[in-house]
């Protein structure tokens, strides 16, 4: 976990809490985590996304996913966390999960509902430069739906890239630059569909599999998963696929002895747990 600092969630008597904010948290914690509210399409994407996460941790650490603490001793950043979709699942399995986030309500949010759940989960108001600098390093670093919202992926990946511990396993979950990525993730999701706002994502910023796989190869790191991820219009669920023009998720490992070609430059990319 990283260390105490002025970052750290205030204490219950502390002077400065303000019982009305609590209860404006407490409200819209409540409607982030609604899987028929506003965010219904985010928890309809969620299970396939997490899934797979928890099954390559589990291939790749050998771990048996019947314990209840199977994760247990295993260090895990969640770049652009969110409300703690991710991170929530993961501390269950008994993983040390930190969230980091470039929003300060995202991380209000999700320290309030993971404390309402009794999971200490240390969630942190910052980017991912500062985590680098402060020297920590993880089993495993997840970055999904953020590269594609940030100014400079590269400076992002390779700041990620940094800080897996060797043996340790990068996940980054985005979107293809594809002609259909752009029919179905802008054109139908946001203007025909409304599943997202307007804006949320500009095709320009996506990045095809290769491109990732480019930026994170000096860095130390072997890609050796890539999955697709398709939406199922009659059922209504997404699912794993081969196909990964539209949506994908890639697993790179980084193997103990392996060098890097340069060491991680300074990040001026805000991450985001924007989907």
């Amino acid at each position: 976990m990283l260390a105490k600092d002025k970052l750290d969630r205030p204490r219950d008597d502390d002077p400065t809490v303000d019982p009305k904010q609590i209860e404006w948290f407490s409200a819209l914690a409540a409607e982030w985590w609604n899987p028929r509210g506003k965010f219904r399409q985010i928890h309809a994407f969620n299970p396939v996304r997490r899934d797979f996460i928890v099954h390559e941790i589990s291939r790749h650490f050998g771990r048996s996913l019947e314990p209840t603490a199977a994760f247990r001793g295993l260090t895990i950043l969640d770049v652009g966390c969110g409300a703690g979709l991710l991170c929530e699942p993961l501390a269950e399995l008994g993983a040390d999960v930190v969230g980091i986030d470039a929003t300060a309500r995202n991380i209000a949010i999700a320290r309030h509902h993971a404390e309402g759940c009794g999971l200490f989960i240390d969630y942190r108001h910052c980017l991912v430069r500062q985590v680098v600098e402060c020297g920590a390093r993880f089993d495993v670093v997840l970055n999904t739906e953020v590269v594609e919202h940030v100014v400079d992926p590269q400076k992002l990946l390779q700041d990620c890239a940094a800080l897996v511990k060797p043996d340790g396993i990068l996940i980054v979950a985005t979107l293809n630059r594809t002609l259909r990525a752009y029919a179905l993730a802008i054109v139908g999701a946001e203007y025909l569909l409304g599943w997202l706002p307007k804006g949320t994502h500009d095709w320009r910023r996506f990045l095809r599999p290769a491109e990732v796989k480019s930026m994170i190869a000096g860095q130390g790191l072997t890609t050796t998963t890539v999955k697709g991820v398709v939406y199922n219009p009659l059922s209504g669920r997404w699912r794993l696929s081969g196909d990964d023009s539209v949506n994908y998720m890639l697993l790179a490992e980084k193997r103990r002895g392996s060098l890097t070609n340069s060491t991680p430059s300074v990040s001026r990319s805000r991450a985001t747990g924007a989907i």
